[in-house]
């Protein structure tokens, strides 16, 4: 008699699958803005919660262990005046020996009155010592501003943000200065990019929350565009890595998006980077929602959840991100790029 096998039930075999794989998709579900640093040997993560009232950290020794680490509130938003309202997109930095996170903040009676913030710690572990507000970071028009973020190129740190010119017609450009420490900048803002191209402006005429990648001759900018729903996705800007970064006609733009909607993932944003423990794949981390029809403002959606995949660079020396990947277990070793980064 000829043994029967029975096949693994459907449920069996996603276990066996999710078992094996480095992480899940989405990663952390109904975090927006997400931002991961590999800082030594242990991943750190920040995002926007779903009430916008708080910042949260959460550490892991590799990406998947982000999914089940604790969350711990490291500041809380005040109850009336700046700071008080609408807690935007933090980022966790180490710039001169500190903790830094970067956050945006409105005021509870004047909702859209949005800065950036800065908060600093001078303790080795984030997650001890006390963090000290050093309050907004000055520009020289007091509007509408967000998603701040630092790099250092050359031996120089530079702010990179959002912010809206009242005599510019849009919603927020890009802008660019050298700091003097981690919430003061040393220059004058340069203006890097505004939406003009049609799918920057799908919804609102929006340039927003730029990340920075530097692999060989190419510095590069991500960055995110249009209305925060299905129809919000990803540009690039990138100069010649010898170029004076405060030199706006060394930038070039991406005639269209570099990352939109595909596989059941919608509006992908908002991203930021970070490499494999070894530093050899690149990881793109961003959000995205896993349906496109919305009730109501897509702010007060929550379900725009964190996700994380490998990319590569084209022969040109720009990232190639693909397409957002389907929910479910993700093995890197499938998605290892062909390509590694010298």
């Amino acid at each position: 008699m000829t043994a029967c096998t029975t096949a693994p039930s459907t449920d069996a075999a996603t276990a066996t699958a999710a078992a094996a794989a480095d992480w899940q998709h989405p990663l952390v579900p109904q975090r927006a803005d997400p931002h991961i640093g590999l800082h030594g040997s242990r991943y750190w993560f920040t995002a926007s919660v779903p009430s916008y009232d708080a910042i949260e950290l959460r550490s892991a020794a590799h990406i998947g262990g982000l999914a089940t680490a604790p969350p711990s509130v490291v500041w809380r938003k005040h109850e009336s005046g700046p700071a008080s309202w609408h807690v935007w997109a933090p980022e966790l930095h180490h710039i001169d020996g500190q903790w830094v996170i970067y956050f945006a903040a409105s005021e509870r009676d004047d909702i859209w009155k949005l800065r950036m913030h800065v908060l600093t710690n001078a303790h080795a572990d984030p997650l001890q010592g006390e963090w000290i507000e050093r309050g907004r970071i000055a520009t020289p028009i007091d509007s509408f501003a967000l998603d701040a973020t630092s790099f250092a190129h050359r031996g120089v740190r530079y702010l990179l943000w959002a912010q809206k010119d009242p005599a510019i017609a849009g919603n927020t450009n890009l802008y660019i200065a050298r700091l003097a420490n981690a919430w003061t900048l040393a220059s004058a803002p340069v203006l890097l990019s505004s939406p003009e191209l049609p799918w920057e402006c799908e919804g609102f005429l929006v340039n927003e929350g730029p990340a920075v990648w530097q692999r060989g001759e190419r510095l590069v900018i991500a960055y995110s565009a249009s209305a925060t729903d299905h129809r919000y996705c990803m540009g690039l800007l990138w100069a010649d890595a010898g170029a004076d970064p405060l030199d706006a006609s060394a930038w070039h733009k991406s005639p269209q998006p570099v990352f939109a909607s595909a596989n059941g993932q919608y509006g992908p944003g908002h991203n930021s980077f970070t490499t494999t423990p070894d530093g050899i794949t690149d990881l793109l981390v961003y959000h995205a929602r896993n349906y496109r029809e919305l009730q109501g403002s897509p702010l007060s959606d929550p379900n725009r959840h964190t996700r994380v995949q490998a990319f590569e660079a084209g022969p040109d020396g720009l990232p190639r991100f693909g397409e957002p990947v389907a929910d479910g277990p993700y093995t890197l070793n499938q998605h290892l790029p062909t390509r590694r980064r010298p």
